[in-house]
């Protein structure tokens, strides 16, 4: 134990250091998670190198560096080369993969997987949230064969984030997911892979954002609705609940429909279509 918290201490001053040198959070993360990717990826993680964590009884890895204030529950598990700051906390169950990064004051619920992804500060994760994991990219090859597509890219998570229940957010492909500070992100949600969302957004329950769509600030989406892949929308926006946006939204306001149109357009569409059936 007394080994490991020397780990952690080095780790923490390495930290300091870069701070001293202004790298911000998100580029000490990428040194970070680039450094140990090919480690990563070739390791085999000998289970004598896990020890129990004394403040809650999780095991975390020998090369893991971890602030002495951080709690690792029960059933939880750190994985290799993984930085988790001041007073993070980690449900039972969760499994924090190999050099993933955890900024201070962060909560973490039961039963989640964080992988191939950094976090900020003061974020909220809710149980069963998979944050990391590969994108839906395939293609089909000159034999009619469904091949894969490499996901190598990570996720980055900015500060104040919180994420519900049983939320999925893919890793990039070729580039990296990014989830901007002060977002809110209800349970069900699917954020597929290469997509930025700005800050202050808020997406609500059941909404599903295609890949390689770009949001900007303050946008909230309502439960249900959904964004194209390769879609960009511009801060500001709301869409209503069951939209489908499927082209770019450019102007700030409010739509509605499928596809999405300005609020006022699909509120005459709805008005006209139930004035023609009832004739």
């Amino acid at each position: 134990m007394a080994m490991a918290m020397r780990r952690a201490a080095n780790g923490f001053l390495f930290i300091s250091k870069m701070q001293r040198n202004k790298l911000g959070r998100f580029d000490l993360s990428r040194v970070i998670l680039r450094h140990f990717s090919d480690q990563r990826d070739r390791s085999f993680m000998n289970p004598s190198d896990f020890e129990k964590w004394d403040n809650g009884g999780g095991l975390f890895h020998r090369t893991a560096s971890i602030d002495p204030t951080a709690v690792i529950e029960i059933g939880a598990v750190v994985h290799p080369n993984s930085v988790l700051g001041v007073d993070v906390h980690i449900g039972s169950g969760t499994i924090v993969g190999p050099s993933v990064f955890v900024g201070n004051s962060t909560k973490v619920g039961y039963n989640a997987a964080l992988s191939n992804c950094s976090v900020g500060m003061y974020c909220i994760f809710h149980h069963g949230v998979r944050i990391g994991q590969d994108g839906f990219g395939f293609y089909v090859d000159d034999k009619g064969h469904v091949l894969k597509k490499p996901q190598e890219l990570c996720v980055r998570i900015g500060d104040h984030v919180e994420v519900g229940a049983n939320t999925c957010i893919d890793r990039g492909s070729w580039r990296d997911t990014t989830i901007g500070d002060h977002t809110k992100i209800d349970n069900l949600v699917q954020i597929g892979h290469n997509v930025v969302i700005g800050k202050c957004c808020m997406l609500c329950g059941q909404v599903g954002i295609a890949g390689s769509v770009t949001m900007g600030d303050y946008v909230v989406m309502g439960g249900k609705s959904g964004v194209k892949d390769h879609v960009s929308v511009a801060s500001k926006v709301r869409v209503a609940t069951n939209s489908g946006v499927i082209k770019d939204i450019t102007e700030p306001g409010d739509y509605g429909g499928f596809p999405a149109v300005p609020i006022h357009e699909w509120r005459r569409q709805s008005a006209k279509l139930r004035y023609f059936f009832k004739q």
